[in-house]
């Protein structure tokens, strides 16, 4: 009997196996398809890869007869389908973290430090502000009440996000990559990731903290281990990059990051904050050089590893989204953080782009170009969830707004040659440019 019960369990375990690779090969199937329409229309990829895992969630495939949502994707698959999107998830943001440019910067440091806090101060004054009206209907979320404070931070944080990565695959689109706008974009993006992976990593700590004393030990430790990373863990990595480099060992040196972007987010996770933020920080001490030899050798890879492992985290996203669920009086509460949301990023990128000189078109470019939030919105609010911040109800209309944000520079931008006047050389080596982001707009 007890040979029986083993072998039904282990025929269990492979057949959840079966399925949740199913209904991976569906929602990559799904994404090509709608990625391929959205770019007909001028949208990022990702847009399309969104909309794929919002398809196939309660929103519009739950729509359907016989509950075909939970069928293709059932509750005990639903775990497994979590932990692979964490993997995918987890070597983006090494990526992320290692593709900060901080030669971007260096140009305009003046006007993207004012452009960037700007447009942050101003995002997070409005999303603290809307969250005094949002919180009296939103602070239980599965029979725990949160505390205002924990929801306007993390409500701040969400509306000072621009995406970097989609960033730079609108500006390719748009061929404004190498105007004076599009450098500045990029360079002020930059600096509004670091800054929101910060805020993040205090709302993280802020959620899992008990009380003053466990929040001071959070952030206690949390400094001890970014001081580790930067003078202990940076040096070594540089050492053993130039060793495995030399040695033409690129297989090694893969397996061996991608180990460490693991345990870095293992450690912050034991900290207390989030593990996209142990992966970002681990990808920013990466070392940049050998430039050439290691976009060929390690960034494809993992932009391949990313191509076929993210779009498990839209489907894992667009489960919880159920726009169905929404009743009228939360329609005018999405209308205001559409709003918001919007008004925060346009006027903090356009009035000091407007006040150091740029002309009014340009500066409507950046604030538009400074709106968009795509698949880092996404992050911060598949972690808020996580963390057990966002209700269902905030997570759908927050998804809705990061995808709102994001479709409006398609339509809304100038070309290339409306702004050639203003093109610029930024006598920076392409070759270490951004790439996950410009593979899918991700």
């Amino acid at each position: 009997m007890r040979s029986l019960a083993l072998k039904s369990v282990a025929a269990h375990a492979d057949l959840q196996v079966a399925t949740m690779v199913a209904g991976i090969a569906i929602v990559l199937l799904t994404g090509i398809l709608l990625g391929w329409l959205v770019r007909r229309v001028r949208q990022p990829a990702v847009i399309g890869e969104i909309l794929a895992g919002i398809a196939l969630g309660p929103s519009l495939l739950g729509l359907l007869p016989g509950d075909l949502p939970h069928k293709l994707f059932p509750a005990d698959v639903r775990p497994l389908l979590s932990a692979v999107s964490q993997v995918g998830l987890l070597l983006f943001m090494f990526m992320v973290g290692w593709e900060f440019e901080k030669r971007i910067i260096r140009p305009h440091r003046g006007m993207a430090a004012a452009v960037s806090l700007s447009s942050v101060a101003l995002a997070f004054g409005l999303g603290v502000a809307v969250s005094t009206l949002l919180y009296p209907h939103h602070d239980t979320v599965a029979g725990h009440h949160i505390s205002f404070l924990t929801f306007s931070m993390f409500m701040g944080a969400a509306m000072s996000v621009t995406a970097f990565p989609v960033l730079a695959r609108i500006l390719t689109d748009n061929r404004l990559t190498h105007t004076r706008v599009g450098t500045l974009a990029l360079a002020s993006a930059a600096v509004d990731d670091v800054l929101a992976w910060c805020m993040l990593a205090y709302v993280s700590a802020l959620v899992s903290s008990r009380g003053p004393k466990d929040l001071l030990q959070v952030l206690g430790l949390s400094a001890v281990y970014v001081v580790a990373m930067f003078f202990l863990v940076r040096p070594a990595l540089a050492r053993l990059v130039a060793h495995l480099a030399g040695r033409q060992q690129w297989r090694y040196l893969v397996v061996t990051l991608a180990a460490g972007t693991f345990l870095s987010g293992y450690l912050t996770t034991w900290i207390g904050i989030h593990s996209i933020f142990g992966a970002f920080l681990f990808g920013f001490i990466m070392p940049r050089e050998p430039a050439a030899q290691l976009a060929e050798h390690l960034r494809k890879p993992l932009d391949h590893v990313s191509l076929v492992l993210l779009p498990v985290f839209f489907i894992v996203t667009g489960l919880g989204v159920d726009i169905n669920g929404l009743h009228p009086r939360q329609y005018l509460e999405l209308a205001a953080i559409l709003a918001v949301a919007c008004g925060g990023k346009l006027l903090g990128a356009m009035v000091p782009a407007r006040l150091s000189g740029l002309p009014w078109r340009e500066s409507w470019t950046l604030g538009l170009l400074m709106n968009t939030r795509g698949l880092t919105e996404l992050i911060i609010l598949n972690a808020a969830v996580q963390l057990g911040v966002l209700d269902s109800q905030m997570f759908t209309m927050m998804v809705i707004m990061a995808l709102v944000t994001t479709a409006l520079a398609g339509p809304l931008l100038p070309r290339g040659e409306v702004l050639a006047s203003s093109t610029v050389d930024l006598r920076v080596d392409r070759t270490a440019a951004p790439v996950s982001g410009a593979r899918s707009g991700s």
